[in-house]
């Protein structure tokens, strides 16, 4: 499909020059030799977008001519506007043109899947039935990522008591069939058995095609970037745990990258976010992406504490290109900070939150979907799921079940991700 986009987009810019020899606006376009299909085209070519919160728009060619050459800003009761496709950016949605979707099927396209947080034992029937489902998502994605809420290990004491989430090595069969390339263990979870039991977690990780991030036997290796290469875009994954429970990484001591920060570990510490964004500056000299991981902010809630919205600007000044959240086991919204998405949670991928205790909001989160041209980020995409309440399994939603988890997400949103904006940015 990648190979098809150009050809299809140049012969619809074509079509609507003043030389096209269409003589009505519903007609195909004219067919494209090889030769012409590989030669640059003279004037940009066009996308139509859409508001962020709103479904992508399907259009058949003539209706994208008719957008095009009308100069319209209205289609359909949707607002949309036409932009040069090499400017269209994360905070628009591209419409498809005839099943072709302009910036995701682009042979430029790596595409970076994002799931919440992961916990798999438990209450959790099957990890390899769980994940099998948002396996194909994953595996279709040049790179997967999500947060691993367990250890591998379970050499030592539980740490919270009923609620210490480990696992044997053998967990690492199904997280591998998944098709996840990184997992964050900057996380509330990850020490859940000690220190001795988190290392084991890295070593088994490090031995693996998984690459994990954020916890390290000090300092220096909770703070050392996961660097994962795809498609000739070299990604930096920074992970750091908000939360508290599993111990702070020290210049001596095993641990997790830390921040301490409302609501759970205190005031603010300036020197922890001063550490972190040094690392993601350094991130950024080494890499073309720099994807920040942290876990944060208060269960059970849509809204963002804020605080997470004040060190996510900070994260994206220091030289973020994209942040994703987790922890509160519920989505919360989207921000935009110098163009770049700032997300405060997925919710939960997997975990055992059956209905005798938890709303069905904790069994319901997102898939992120962003698209990379290089190093710029050009689309970003939610993807809906709810798991079973028996098995939690989570199984990817569409129609109205759909579009109330994003409204959940929008409600809690600013700037153009924002609910109810009303237009293309």
């Amino acid at each position: 499909m990648r190979a098809v986009v150009g050809v299809l987009l140049l012969t619809l810019t074509a079509c609507t020059s003043p030389s096209s020899s269409s003589s009505s606006p519903e007609a195909d376009p004219p067919s494209v030799t090889p030769s012409e299909a590989t030669s640059p085209p003279a004037d940009p070519v066009l996308a139509v977008v859409g508001h962020a919160t709103e479904p992508r728009l399907e259009l058949s060619r003539a209706a994208y001519r008719r957008i095009v050459e009308g100069n319209l800003d209205r289609w359909r009761g949707r607002d949309v506007d036409v932009v040069p496709l090499d400017e269209v950016g994360p905070t628009v949605v591209a419409a498809r043109v005839a099943g072709v979707d302009p910036v995701r099927d682009d042979p430029r396209a790596v595409e970076l899947v994002v799931g919440g947080d992961l916990m798999l034992v438990r209450g959790v029937p099957s990890a390899a039935d769980a994940l099998r489902p948002l396996s194909r998502p994953f595996r279709a994605a040049d790179l997967a990522v999500a947060n691993l809420e367990s250890t591998l290990s379970i050499d030592g004491a539980p740490t919270q008591g009923g609620d210490s989430f480990g696992a044997s090595a053998a967990l690492l069969g199904p997280l591998r069939r998944s098709g996840l390339d990184v997992l964050s263990l900057a996380n509330n979870h990850a020490g859940d058995y000690g220190p001795r039991a988190l290392l084991e977690t890295v070593d088994v990780l490090a031995d693996s095609p998984i690459v994990p991030v954020g916890a390290g036997r000090d300092l220096a290796a909770a703070s050392r970037p996961a660097y994962v290469e795809r498609g000739g875009v070299r990604f930096a994954f920074v992970a750091f745990n908000a939360i508290g429970e599993t111990p702070r990484a020290t210049r001596t001591e095993p641990g997790a990258l830390s921040v301490r920060m409302p609501p759970r570990t205190g005031p603010l510490v300036p020197a922890d976010v001063a550490h972190v964004e040094a690392v993601v500056r350094r991130a950024a000299r080494s890499a073309d992406v720099v994807v920040v991981l942290p876990h944060w902010g208060t269960q059970y809630t849509h809204q963002p504490e804020p605080l997470q919205r004040t060190v996510g600007r900070r994260l994206v000044r220091a030289g973020a290109d994209l942040v994703v959240g987790g922890h509160p086991h519920w989505v919360q919204g989207v921000d935009a900070v110098r163009g770049v998405p700032v997300l405060h949670s997925l919710g939960n991928l997997v975990f055992d939150m059956g209905p005798d205790r938890f709303p069905v909001e904790a069994r319901e989160g997102v898939l992120l979907e962003a698209t990379f041209w290089g190093a710029e980020l050009k689309a970003v995409r939610l993807a809906p799921y709810r798991m079973d309440p028996v098995t939690f399994v989570p199984r990817l939603l569409d129609g109205v079940d759909g579009a109330g988890v994003l409204a959940d997400v929008w409600a809690a949103s600013t700037g153009p991700y924002a609910a109810g904006v009303g237009s293309a940015p």
